[in-house]
C-alpha cells in the first residue's frame, strides 16, 4: 500500500470511494431518494477534481496493486463551529471497508496530521456524525478530543456531529 498526492485521473476512483463508505456509513435500513439524491450529488466526478485543483485541499489516496482503496483531505482556511479549533479541517477519510484493520486509515491519518504540523497548524479538526462509533473509536484512540457539537445539513434536513480536535504543538 502506497500513500502518494491525488491527482486528477484518481477524480472518479475516489468519487466511487465516497459514495460506497459514505451510503455504507450513514444508511444502515435502506436508501431513500433523498439521500440518494445528494451521495450522487455531491460525490461526482467533476466535484472531485476540483477538489484536486483547489491549493487549499490536501488529498492522499492510498493505493495498493488493484487500485486506491481510500483517501484523506485535508482543508485549509476552513472555520470550526467549535471556537478554539485552528482552521485546518480533517474533511474526510474514507476507507473501503473490506481495508478496515488493515491501517490504512492511520497511515492516512498520520500523514495528514504531519502535512499540518509542516503547515504550522495548531491543532486539526472533525466532524463525525454522533452515530459513527467506529469512527469516534479511530479517532478517540488516535489522540483526538471531542470539543462540541454542530450539524451536518442536506437542504432541511440536520443531522448531529460530534467536533473533534488534536492539538498539534
Amino acid at each position: 500500500m502506497d500513500l502518494r498526492k491525488a491527482v486528477k485521473s484518481d477524480a472518479s476512483s475516489i468519487a466511487a470511494i465516497s459514495i460506497e463508505v459514505w451510503l455504507g456509513t450513514y444508511l444502515k435500513r435502506g436508501v431513500r431518494a433523498f439521500f440518494a439524491d445528494y451521495a450522487l450529488d455531491e460525490f461526482t466526478t467533476a466535484n472531485i477534481e476540483k477538489l484536486i485543483s483547489d491549493p487549499k485541499q490536501f488529498i492522499l489516496v492510498s493505493e495498493n496493486d488493484e487500485g486506491i482503496d481510500g483517501f484523506v483531505r485535508v482543508s485549509a482556511d476552513s472555520n470550526s463551529p467549535v471556537l478554539g479549533c485552528s482552521d485546518m479541517e480533517l474533511s474526510t477519510l474514507y476507507v473501503q471497508p473490506r481495508h478496515h484493520g488493515k491501517g490504512t486509515g492511520t497511515r492516512m491519518l498520520n500523514a495528514a496530521i504531519q502535512y499540518c504540523r509542516e503547515k504550522n497548524a495548531e491543532s486539526i479538526w472533525l466532524a463525525t456524525n454522533e452515530s459513527n462509533d467506529p469512527a469516534i473509536s479511530f479517532y478517540l484512540t488516535q489522540g483526538f478530543e471531542q470539543v462540541g457539537q454542530t450539524y451536518f445539513r442536506i437542504e432541511d434536513e440536520r443531522f448531529l456531529n460530534n467536533v473533534y480536535s488534536l492539538r498539534l504543538t
